[in-house]
């Protein structure tokens, strides 16, 4: 098994010596049984300045297994060419490593999510306008750095998306170049230039970024610029959290919109002799709220007609049984009880040299009670 390893690697050699190093694209005869590690979650650092093209990171192999070569900012060797990264390939029982190389359009790169405009297929972070690179402002970070040509273009970023780091065999991705892809395969090709190639050297020389070593989580996920693994342009790579709810809230504190067409309160039916009343302050009514209160809360649309225990405005009042008072044409206050009539027992004796009560009739004035004779 070993001689047969050994056997397909020569060939693979000889293959990569008959490629010139800038026509085709080209690969590189590096071999592995076992698939790279995931790629790790990262941020992008700032942009050090206009003209740098992002080129995303990636897993090497050395004699010691695989090994993390962060991703990082690099200067195009010339105008109008664009960065085609590398991949793992499952040819023949092996993993193969197909090189980036820079060209005037972006090839295959075999469907690997490496993120930042490299979704799997071309490339969303920016095009050459007139001589001139314009940058995507919604995937490339500019930090502090003024960047005049820019565009907006949405590229969406599905959540969980797969961070597998290898095309075919088990478990990789399933993409197969279009005809654009082989097309731009075909096309004259620029090997990395001399600082990527620093770059990946001196991540090979760091024993921190050794997948055996981070365990797929290396310290130095990314960089401003090649070769600089020190300083405050580094970037160490995040632990992966688990999935969660959608959050309410966009990062910055910017709140998400409700739905405008979700139902108000107003919109729900509410049982009888509820209703539902809305509060200034934009928080849900409390069910006490919701209680219909008479006269305070909840007020009818025409008056209420009086109760019918108090007596009508037009109800002439009397204020004895045998008299009647002239009508003047002045009405009693609706509020006003009405007068009682005195009243005498018929068979009651009066006091002596007591005064009867006077009538209320409009009459003369009663004439007092005789006083009882006494006999002689």
């Amino acid at each position: 098994m070993r001689l047969l390893r050994a056997a397909t690697a020569l060939l693979f050699s000889l293959t990569v010596l008959a490629v010139p190093v800038a026509s085709e694209a080209q690969v590189i005869c590096v071999s592995n049984v076992s698939p790279p590690p995931e790629l790790p979650i990262y941020e992008q650092p700032p942009i050090p300045a206009p003209g740098y093209l992002w080129t995303p990171g990636y897993w090497a192999s050395g004699p010691n297994g695989y090994f993390w070569v962060p991703g990082t900012w690099v200067q195009p060797p010339s105008v109008g060419l664009l960065w085609t990264p590398g991949y793992w390939g499952w040819r023949d029982g092996i993993y193969v490593w197909n090189a980036g190389y820079w060209g005037p359009h972006v090839g295959f790169y075999g469907g690997v999510n490496y993120g930042f405009g490299y979704g799997g297929v071309g490339f969303e972070g920016g095009r050459w306008e007139n001589g001139v690179f314009a940058y995507n402002r919604t995937v490339n970070n500019f930090g502090s750095v003024r960047i005049t040509n820019v565009y907006e273009k949405t590229v969406i970023i599905e959540p969980g998306a797969s961070r597998v780091s290898f095309q075919g065999g088990s478990g990789g991705t399933t993409l197969r170049p279009t005809p654009d892809e082989e097309a731009a395969a075909h096309e004259q090709h620029v090997a990395a230039v001399p600082a990527q190639l620093q770059h990946e050297r001196t991540a090979s020389s760091d024993r921190s970024l050794l997948a055996s070593e981070n365990h797929g989580q290396p310290a130095v996920a990314a960089t401003a610029k090649p070769g600089e693994f020190t300083g405050n342009g580094v970037v160490a790579a995040k632990e992966e959290k688990p999935a969660t709810a959608m959050p309410t809230s966009k990062p910055g504190g910017v709140g998400v919109a409700p739905n405008a067409n979700a139902p108000t309160p107003a919109d729900k039916k509410m049982p009888a002799g509820k209703t539902m009343t809305k509060p200034s302050n934009g928080t849900p009514p409390s069910p006490a709220s919701t209680e219909a209160k008479p006269n305070t809360e909840v007020k009818p649309s025409i008056p209420a007609k009086p109760p019918s225990a108090e007596p009508k405005a037009d109800t002439e009042v009397k204020s004895n049984a045998e008299t009647k008072q002239p009508n003047t044409g002045a009405k009693p206050a609706t509020n006003a009880p009405p007068v009682a009539a005195p009243r005498q027992a018929a068979d009651s004796k009066l006091t002596p040299n007591a005064a009867p009560a006077p009538k209320t009739g409009t009459g003369a004035q009663a004439k007092p009670a005789r006083k009882d004779k006494k006999p002689n």
